[in-house]
């Protein structure tokens, strides 16, 4: 099952994303657009951390306009709201992603004829704007997920997966004749969802939770950055290494100085790209996801428990037939690195809210928008621009690939 569902993946980006040059290049400003969907993006990190670690050499810089309930022909705003061309200007844009289609789906079969035009019209408002100054914005458009079946909570589940698949496909033939990237998320996480005794991805069967974001951003992740010409580097971590032969091989890591005693095996992984963060979820995970895991797998050590430290840090103890068929490596130095690197993701994007979206609204149109605290507002709200750019400088600079030494100790018989 887990090889279909990766030769499937593998079909799925060849047929939305075969363009000459990947739809997310290094050094591009993304602004991500759409409703609920694309608006919790920024709650979890996920995708920009991914994005960042791909490009760290010339880091992406994204900015979330996404909006709890936004569609395409229906997108309300408080007085005086900044024009999302505005802010798509003042961030100089190359590359749109637009996540919409949940909400127009609600309008079933009668409404797919209007969402094609609705979704053709909104290709034509983008198009040959330069907001970056330079060259016209290029445009990525992300399909609806799935709806999971969560049993007597989500009693029209079936239904509802039936107008989401004619949304994302009607979405998709738009994107074809437009020639504009097209990611389809609604069957890869649909397939995800019917995996038996695996955790749930959302929290009501429309909005995903913390461990949804986690998938659908390694999804989206390989389809954003594969072009035509361009392979996409291995990801996860995989280390292998024969413990009688004293040898090793690795994906996203170069080992050297691979050493065999008495004691266990010894190793310096030199650290090529960064590595996959840890799932937020205690559940089973299904095989095509558990396969997307940072592994180490040791052949031929003998009978007993073992612990493997990384910089004289515990990271995972398990027995020689589990490190045998592969152990998750999920909380090595360099992993709670990336945490860190996620958590500064989310603290500028919440800086950026804070400049964009000011919540109290009151102070800006409404009764108190001459009180001390009103007038003071638009300077916080430029102060606040200023601190999410800081924070963009500073992501920059965040991530560091090191050497560090492992080591697989036996600790008991």
């Amino acid at each position: 099952m887990k090889q279909a569902f990766l030769t499937f993946l593998v079909a799925a980006v060849t047929v939305t994303s075969a363009f000459a040059e990947a739809p997310i290049r290094p050094g591009d400003r993304v602004a991500i657009v759409g409703n609920t969907f694309a608006d919790q993006i920024r709650e979890h990190g996920y995708l920009e951390t991914l994005l960042l670690q791909r490009t760290q050499e010339n880091p992406v810089s994204v900015r979330n306009l996404g909006w709890g309930g936004d569609m395409l022909t229906l997108r309300d705003r408080p007085t005086n709201f900044p024009t999302e061309e505005s802010t798509l200007t003042d961030h100089q844009t190359d590359v749109i992603i637009a996540c919409f289609g949940l909400g127009e789906s609600f309008n079933g079969e009668a409404g797919l004829e209007d969402f094609k035009k609705d979704v053709a019209d909104f290709i034509a408002s983008h198009a040959g704007k330069k907001y970056n100054g330079k060259k016209p914005v290029r445009l990525v458009l992300v399909s609806p997920i799935a709806h999971e079946d969560l049993g007597r909570l989500t009693p029209m589940a079936q239904k509802r997966n039936g107008q989401l698949e004619a949304y994302t496909n009607a979405m998709g033939a738009v994107a074809a004749e437009y020639g504009v990237p097209f990611v389809d998320l609604y069957t890869p996480m649909k397939y995800i969802m019917e995996e038996p005794d695996a955790a749930s991805l959302t929290t009501n069967g429309i909005h995903l939770n913390s461990y949804g974001y986690w998938a659908a951003a390694r999804y989206l992740f390989d389809t954003l950055v594969t072009g035509e010409n361009e392979t996409v580097r291995e990801q996860p971590w995989r280390v292998t290494v024969d413990a009688k032969a004293g040898s090793g091989s690795a994906e996203g890591l170069s080992l050297e100085k691979v050493e065999v005693n008495e004691k266990g095996i010894s190793f310096l992984a030199k650290e090529e790209f960064g590595p996959t963060l840890a799932p937020p979820t205690e559940g089973n995970l299904p095989p095509q996801l558990a396969d997307l895991r940072d592994t180490l797998t040791v052949d031929k050590l003998k009978p007993g428990s073992y612990e493997l430290t990384i910089d004289g840090q515990s990271v995972a103890t398990a027995s020689a037939a589990d490190w045998a068929q592969g152990v998750a490596i999920d909380s090595s130095p360099a992993h709670l690195e990336a945490e860190g690197l996620r958590e500064a993701v989310n603290d500028k994007n919440r800086q950026f809210v804070y400049s964009w979206k000011a919540y109290n609204q009151v102070h800006i149109v409404g009764e108190r928008r001459n009180s001390p605290s009103g007038q003071a507002l638009p300077g916080e709200v430029i102060e606040f621009n200023n601190i999410t750019k800081a924070r963009d400088a500073e992501l920059r600079d965040s991530i560091e690939l090191k050497t560090r030494q492992w080591r697989l100790a036996r600790v008991s018989d």
